[in-house]
């Protein structure tokens, strides 16, 4: 981690790389954490194409990232429950700060940037009283600090994305409370309540919506939001696995969560856990993936699957062209276009939970 005077180095540069883009480090369209051979962990770019454009050193195991609309700037997060997120300038490889949680929160191992970059915000676990917060810090050219927290609207927000009003956030609330003093455990099972809520960058409630009681241990974990408002759900199953529920979602605001049942042979498959999910580059398709059960479903945008991919531990997963990019464990990046496989790319890496686009303004 840097020292005190490497951070205000940082601090100082902020304003030197001001005109800097992401053209300046190979304009890179995705971000992803990774594991490398020596046992370290990085934040690499990709292009389309699946070559590597940058490789950045992180402290520890990462989860997902938050990437600057305009510059080569990238929020990495810890995998969760995680204290420290970085601020990583993709240019220089600089650490710029490091971003602690405040006393008695966790970061969830995502965020994102408002439209014109000057915000980001953290999805967090204030685990000291159960309830879920979003961290609000500015990004100025001279400083980097926390101007303000708000209520997520319920427990354990895990991913959250800028609707495209650009004024309104959808945070996926998990629903499952954690405590660092029992690592991973999950402490309400049987009373967890998930929801997707909206939120204004301000932090009031706009709307709100739980599963059906039958499903309420289908806890709402990732997102993607198609230009048009509506939004994929990724959801991770806390029961009997017997159960098989659907584990994709849509929602329109508005209108209620949609639920959409695949075949008993593909649910089965996944294993009651969803990684990521994403819609298509033409918005017609929504790729989910399972790496539990080494495999991704695509669907149309109804939810009606109409293709799997077997791939070992297979996770991260963006649009790419009309199609998708996935990542996996293996070291494999690959693309699906019009029911085509090309031949994957193969990298000493093992990637991470996430491949996140970056969204230019």
């Amino acid at each position: 981690m840097p020292d005190r005077r490497s951070f205000l180095v940082g601090l100082l540069a902020i304003g030197s790389f001001s005109q800097a883009t992401w053209a300046d480090v190979g304009d890179p369209a995705y971000v992803s954490a990774a594991r490398h051979p020596s046992d370290g962990y990085s934040m690499l770019g990709l292009a389309q194409t699946g070559n590597i454009t940058f490789n950045i050193p992180l402290p520890g195991r990462g989860h997902a990232a938050a990437a600057h609309p305009m510059r080569p700037l990238v929020v990495a997060f810890a995998r969760r429950p995680g204290t420290f997120a970085v601020l990583i300038d993709c240019r220089s490889g600089m650490v710029l700060a490091e971003i602690q949680a405040p006393p008695g929160h966790h970061f969830s191992g995502h965020g994102l940037f408002s439209a014109d970059g000057k915000l980001f915000f953290t999805g967090e676990n204030d685990f000291e009283n159960a309830q879920g917060k979003i961290g609000v810090w500015s990004l100025r050219s001279d400083r980097i600090r926390r101007v303000d927290a708000f209520s997520s609207g319920g427990i354990g927000p895990h991913d959250l994305h800028l609707m495209p009003d650009r004024q309104t956030i959808v945070i996926a609330n998990g629903g499952i409370e954690t405590h660092p003093d029992n690592g991973r455990a999950k402490l309400n099972i049987s009373t967890m309540r998930p929801n997707l809520t909206y939120l204004t960058l301000d932090g009031e409630i706009v709307e709100q919506h739980e599963p059906p009681p039958e499903i309420h241990k289908n806890s709402i974990r990732h997102l993607a939001v198609r230009d048009d408002g509506l939004v994929a759900i990724a959801t991770q199953w806390q029961g009997d696995l017997t159960d098989r529920p659907a584990l994709l979602a849509t929602h329109r605001r508005g209108g209620s969560l949609m639920f959409h049942e695949m075949s008993n042979d593909v649910q089965r498959n996944m294993r009651g856990y969803a990684g990521s999910i994403a819609f298509s580059g033409d918005g017609r398709q929504i790729a989910v993936t399972a790496p539990r059960g080494n495999m991704a479903v695509i669907t149309d945008a109804h939810g009606r699957c109409c293709q799997t991919i077997r791939e070992p531990d297979v996770c991260g997963v963006a649009a790419q062209g009309k199609g998708f990019m996935f990542t996996a464990g293996t070291g494999h990046a690959f693309t699906i276009q019009t029911g085509l496989t090309p031949p994957p790319t193969r990298h000493d890496y093992q990637w991470d939970n996430h491949l996140v686009p970056i969204n230019r303004s």
